[in-house]
């Protein structure tokens, strides 16, 4: 039979030794198998343990781990980077979108300057009224979309089948008609010796019948062309022009000398050969086709001029003409309130339709004016658009004629003093 050998009990004096260990020592020992206790219990202190026990070297620093639910940060940094950046290339980027939008008041009587008569400065100058109408950028089409005053339009519905740039010398050209115009009307208001002389010929339309050939005015010219001679024979006015047509048969083609408003006339002078068509109000008479510009000038006793810089339109005649006889006469012509005025001016003092009177509204009403005079031949719908846009604070008043307008301003305390 085998036994298994058993260990002699420890005495009294052992377990009392082993008892006073520090918990230093216990924990050392149970973290660290590898150590080596003498057999004798006797000589067991923590001193001794400690000094036999290899040195504790620290584990590596281990990389954090990536929280799983992190995957959705990617995607959002990504799209924190890339707003600014589409914000920034959709606002210097343009588009095929021009904007009609709310432009600016700007007192007539500063811009004014003449000599050889006595001036009467206002204190209360008329105002006349602007709309923008520039090409946009992406971001700036956006929001003109989103903003009711702001009316986008595309190329071919701003400009048709017209060259932009052509159209463009047009409305300067329209600009120094009308105060050519202004000047006339309000002049010979006041009893001044004034008279036109006709200027080049400039189309500002051209015109097509039913069934237009290749060699037709609409095909073959277009806004902005000069006509500098017919078959050879110059034609610089009008009146020149209306003569060398005389007698022309109908459907026979003519050869017209033309060059491009505001530009190099040598470089850009040409000929082109143009099919007469009938006149639309005169069956019998052939005409070549177009609409011309009104390029009259005026003269009068003494020189007059209207800084407009680079606007362009006809559409401030009327403040034009009352700025005159206001700078020309005693006492305010606008009477006590602030005056705003928007209309063409033909040389009998009729006030002609202009274009976007809502977004001249909007501007009208931004300057704090408190009256403004528009042309009575605007639609019913966009004269309603336009007092409903003014509110309380702004009289939307139309007028037909010049006439008219000093009635109007008489009820202010304005008018002429004559």
């Amino acid at each position: 039979m085998r036994f298994c050998a058993v260990p002699p009990r420890p005495s009294r004096k052992m377990a009392m030794q082993a008892r006073k260990a520090t918990t230093t020592a216990r924990m050392v020992t149970s973290l660290f198998e590898s150590a080596t206790i003498e057999s004798d219990m006797t000589e067991l202190n923590p001193e001794k343990l400690l000094s036999t026990m290899p040195l504790m070297v620290p584990p590596p620093p281990q990389p954090a781990t990536p929280h799983k639910r992190l995957w959705w940060a990617l995607p959002i940094v990504t799209l924190a980077w890339l707003a600014p950046l589409a914000i920034v290339v959709s606002g210097s980027m343009p588009v095929q979108r021009w904007e009609t939008a709310p432009g600016e008041t700007n007192a007539v009587g500063p811009r004014l300057s003449f000599d050889g008569a006595k001036r009467y400065t206002s204190e209360n100058p008329f105002l006349f009224v602007t709309a923008f109408g520039t090409q946009l950028t992406a971001l700036e089409s956006f929001v003109g979309w989103v903003d009711a005053d702001i009316n986008v339009e595309t190329k071919k519905q701003r400009f048709g089948d017209t060259n932009p740039t052509a159209l463009r010398r047009l409305g300067y050209q329209a600009m120094i008609g009308a105060k050519q115009i202004a000047e006339y009307v309000a002049l010979k208001r006041l009893g001044y010796e004034v008279s036109f002389k006709y200027g080049a010929v400039i189309l500002e339309q051209v015109i097509c019948n039913e069934a237009p050939t290749a060699d037709s005015a609409c095909k073959v010219l277009e806004p902005g062309n000069v006509i500098d001679a017919v078959n050879g024979e110059p034609t610089p006015t009008l009146d020149v022009l209306l003569d060398a047509m005389k007698g022309a048969q109908l459907n026979s083609v003519v050869t017209l000398t033309i060059h491009d408003l505001n530009s190099d006339a040598n470089k850009s002078r040409r000929d082109v050969k143009v099919r007469l068509i009938p006149s639309p109000g005169e069956p019998s008479r052939a005409i070549i086709g177009f609409v011309p510009a009104d390029t009259r000038t005026v003269d009068v006793p003494f020189e007059v001029d209207i800084d407009t810089d680079t606007i362009g339109g006809p559409s401030a005649g009327l403040a034009f003409a009352l700025s005159l006889l206001d700078e020309l006469t005693p006492g305010a012509l606008a009477g006590n309130v602030k005056v705003a005025t928007t209309g063409t001016i033909d040389e009998n003092g009729n006030v002609g339709a202009i274009g976007a009177l809502h977004q001249k509204t909007v501007a009208v009403k931004a300057s704090g004016a408190k009256v403004f005079l528009v042309p009575a031949t605007q639609s019913e719908a966009e004269i309603a658009d336009a007092k409903a846009t003014a509110g309380k604070s702004l009289a939307v008043i139309p007028v037909k004629t010049l006439d008219e307008a000093l009635k109007v301003l008489q009820k202010y305390g304005g008018g002429l003093k004559q």
